[in-house]
């Protein structure tokens, strides 16, 4: 992933994943994406007895769900989100003994720590929501900053520390969930893209892939950042941006912290290998592409509300953009087929700034070592909250989907909640807040079609 004006690496090694031989003739429930939303939904469908089968274009969680911080917490959600990442902590947590799942998930609590006045008005407003919830957070004493994170200054800073939260490794995860679907019966197809979706009488009958075809009558999307191209050739506008995000691997002789620490400007964790993952706090990198301006009235408030935390980026990936095919037929290569793996080059600047600002922040790091850099993308959608809802418009179609860079920590309960709507039950959390009707664009998408209203 790195260029060759870089020494850098690129992302640490990916958990291998069994792919099936060959594609089933028919199954009861088709899920499209294999991050951690599509990988957590197939789980918990093949739990329940269901026959699914996990199609993924690329490599299981070879995007974004495993190029992500790796953190697991509440601290920090919107209060719509917080019941399902309180469940979803409580999934993490069962992982192992439910499924045999080692996601390398570790419960150490995450400490901010916050300066500027803006950002300590926002960090009492997460710690006002937290106790709503009743979650076991504090407000730090300087004397508790420096027994939890000694290495760290402390002097004028804002403390606040949820100890029920943690961190599992990306790279484990993922793949690990797979492993546990194929082993419950799922099938998983890798180096599979599902170019369509096939109906019969208005209702989902089946999907087409670039292998062929399986019968279904349910389909899941959850494709990530691809998920927005991928429903418009169905006629379904879903408004979803995309975010560059980054991070790096680095090493220190020097010690270092044993929980995950966010500060105004870099977050850091340590990590199973050793080292400890290094990015940049409120820098995510909001390329400018032509989507931008057909859904500016979607987007438009929410940049206005975080525009200190996104830089607005106009470079090549709106020429890039505006060049992909927005409309196929199910006989025709995709752009799916043409992009396996999403791998966006990490901006060096970036990298070497967060860097610095963590040597010159801490000095126990001074002489850290930046062994591996990446980025991902981000699905956003314009609440910033995901969407877990059926397409009404298209009956047996569902979305998983818009995950807005919570969805590592928050994707076993997004994929819990997926396959309970799925099957018809109800969800163990409330899904209201995660309709996909609740944005201008989706509204048309959410109604049913006109002769099922009938």
């Amino acid at each position: 992933m790195a260029t060759s004006t870089t020494k850098w690496a690129a992302i640490p090694s990916l958990d291998h994943v069994q792919s099936a031989p060959r594609l089933p003739e028919a199954v009861d429930i088709c899920v499209i994406g294999g991050g951690i939303a599509g990988t957590a939904t197939a789980l918990f469908l093949a739990e329940a007895g269901y026959s699914v089968c996990l199609c993924e274009k690329g490599r299981i969680a070879g995007e974004q769900s495993s190029r992500n911080w790796g953190w697991t917490r509440q601290m920090g959600r919107d209060p719509l989100e917080m019941p399902l990442t309180i469940q979803s902590l409580n999934l993490w947590r069962n992982l192992q003994g439910r499924f045999g799942i080692d996601a390398g998930y570790r419960e150490t609590g995450i400490v901010y720590l916050c300066k500027k006045d803006w950002e300590v008005e926002q960090a009492k407003g997460w710690a006002q929501t937290g106790r709503q919830y009743g979650l076991p957070l504090q407000e730090l004493s300087q004397a508790e900053m420096k027994q939890l994170v000694p290495d760290f200054p402390t002097s004028g800073f804002y403390g606040l520390h949820t100890s029920s939260d943690g961190l599992a490794e990306p790279s484990k995860a993922v793949p690990a969930m797979a492993e546990a679907s194929r082993r419950l019966g799922a099938t998983i197809l890798q180096d599979c893209a599902v170019r369509g979706v096939e109906t019969e009488a208005g209702q989902v009958s089946g999907v087409v892939t670039e292998r062929g075809a399986i019968r279904c009558s349910r389909v899941v999307v959850a494709g990530g950042v691809w998920s927005r191209l991928f429903l418009g050739n169905l006629g379904v506008d879903f408004p979803q941006l995309k975010l560059l995000a980054t991070a790096a691997r680095i090493e220190n002789n020097d010690g270092g912290p044993r929980l995950p620490v966010g500060t105004l400007n870099f977050g850091l964790r340590p990590r199973l290998d050793g080292g400890f993952t290094l990015g940049p706090r409120n820098r995510d990198i909001a390329p400018i592409v032509p989507d931008s301006f057909r859904l500016l009235p979607d987007f438009l408030p929410v940049y206005l509300k975080s525009w200190r935390q996104i830089r607005l980026r106009l470079g090549r990936e709106f020429l890039s953009e505006w060049a992909i095919r927005r409309n196929w037929s199910l006989d025709q290569s995709t752009p799916f087929e043409e992009m396996r793996i999403l791998n966006p080059e990490p901006p060096v600047w970036l990298i070497r700034k967060t860097l610095r600002n963590l040597r010159q922040t801490v000095p126990a790091f001074a002489n850290a070592r930046l062994t591996h850099a990446w980025s991902g993308i981000i699905d956003a959608t314009p609440d910033g909250v995901p969407v877990i809802d059926k397409v009404a418009s298209v009956p047996g179609l569902f979305i998983a989907s818009g995950l807005s860079g919570h969805g590592f920590g928050a994707g076993p309960a997004v994929g819990q909640m997926m396959a309970e709507i799925v099957m018809g039950k109800k969800t163990t959390v409330d899904a209201s807040p995660f309709a996909l009707g609740r944005f201008r664009t989706s509204r048309k998408a959410a109604q049913p079609a006109l002769d099922d209203a009938a």
